[in-house]
């Protein structure tokens, strides 16, 4: 198990760095859901990952430490923040289009009333656990503060984008160990390329479907009559139960059905849990179109099974990296949109682009022990590939 100690605010940015630049160099050939022979409909970009998309970095701080009886405010620590800069570092300074959508509100990321309201992501979206949404919020204000921004030429204040899910199985959730320095880091080590699933970033103590869960991501490439364009899918999955598990519609959570996370407790068989979506795309969209795209995400989950239980905070942003410069507030600007007759394939690509990104999630992640020694296995390889063989579905 990859460990970030918290000593001190040097170490833990070397040590993340170090561990997710570890991770990156195997994440070529660590295998994917598709790798395992699991069919998906579309065709991936280059990296089959949100960073197809030209200019969005992703960055993640990773803090895992302790074993056993939980001590509330030393641990077992399992969390962790995820950040996806949209334009780079140019994200604070260059906002994109964007809107977002509900499908179930019991839980929350910051600033979307200003996102419905302006139309306009700017800066960063951080993912993280719940209780930790606050103080990730300060840390971006205080980052652009750092950075000059806003200055007196721009916005005397901010509204960042943070979300959440509950990572309180595996983790000392309650004792408060994300820090303002671990989004700097988040923010700061956020790169192009190959992007680090499962246990990492905000991902790390998180479950899915009662099998462990976490970061994934996914791309679909189009070409249409209006252009060619790239969609770009991002989760932070902790939501579902077993027996409404379905990958590629097979039902691998009834085939599966040992191990389950919560098994031993009172709430064995309720939907609990949450997730986080973030779609991108370079198609040339405007915030109402955004709107509808993020809407779409609900019929990726619905393919992995998920009926959105009343305990889920499913919540979901879009944008578009094009019309850069829209946001100018000196003179009037010139927009591209694309038409809403000419949408349909940018909607296809996002439903199956979701679709893949959970199942990227819960293939990547790794069997954790948390709190208490919560144990919470990883979805086995194997097994999958056997119940898809069963089923007619395995791909190679």
């Amino acid at each position: 198990m990859r460990k970030v100690l918290c000593r001190s605010f040097a170490f833990i940015c070397l040590a993340s760095f170090i561990a997710s630049a570890n991770a990156q160099d195997k994440s070529a050939v660590k295998p994917r859901a598709r790798d395992l022979g699991v069919p998906f409909d579309g065709t991936p970009g280059p990296l089959n990952a949100i960073t197809d998309i030209s200019g969005i970095t992703v960055g993640h701080t990773t803090l895992v430490s302790g074993e056993g009886k939980l001590q509330i405010g030393k641990g077992p620590v399992r969390t962790g923040i995820t950040a996806i800069l949209p334009r780079g570092k140019d994200s604070m300074s260059n906002p994109v289009f964007a809107g977002w959508w509900s499908l179930n509100g019991n839980g929350e990321m910051t600033g979307t009333t200003w996102v419905e309201e302006s139309g306009f992501l700017e800066g960063p979206v951080m993912i993280t656990n719940t209780h930790s949404v606050g103080v990730v919020r300060d840390a971006v204000i205080q980052w652009r503060v750092a950075h000059g921004q806003p200055d007196p030429t721009g916005y005397w204040w901010s509204l960042p984008v943070v979300a959440e899910t509950w990572d309180g199985w595996l983790n000392d959730i309650n004792g408060f160990h994300v820090k303002p320095e671990h989004a700097f880091h988040a923010i700061d080590s956020a790169k192009s390329g190959p992007v680090e699933e499962g246990n990492v970033g905000g991902g790390t103590g998180m479950i899915c479907n009662e099998f462990k869960g976490g970061i994934g991501t996914s791309s679909r490439k189009i070409d249409s009559k209006a252009g060619a364009f790239t969609v770009g899918v991002l989760v932070q999955c902790n939501y579902g139960s077993r027996a409404n598990l379905r990958i590629a519609g097979v039902p691998v959570g009834k085939e599966i059905s040992e191990d389950r996370a919560y098994s031993s407790t009172s709430f064995a068989e309720a939907d609990r849990g949450s997730i986080i979506v973030v779609v991108a795309t370079d198609a040339p969209l405007v915030a109402h179109q955004l709107k509808r795209l993020a809407r779409r995400v609900s019929l990726g989950l619905g393919r992995d099974g998920s009926i959105s239980g009343n305990g889920s905070g499913d919540i979901f942003i879009a944008f578009s990296t094009a019309n850069s410069g829209a946001a100018a507030t000196d003179h009037v600007v010139d927009l591209k949109m694309l038409p809403n007759d000419m949408i349909e394939p940018i909607f296809a690509a996002t439903v199956q682009a979701t679709e893949e990104a959970v199942i990227n999630a819960m293939v990547a992640a790794e069997t954790m022990t948390g709190i208490e020694n919560h144990k919470v296995i990883a979805l086995p390889h194997d097994r999958l590939r056997a119940v898809l063989k069963k089923y007619n579905r395995l791909n190679q």
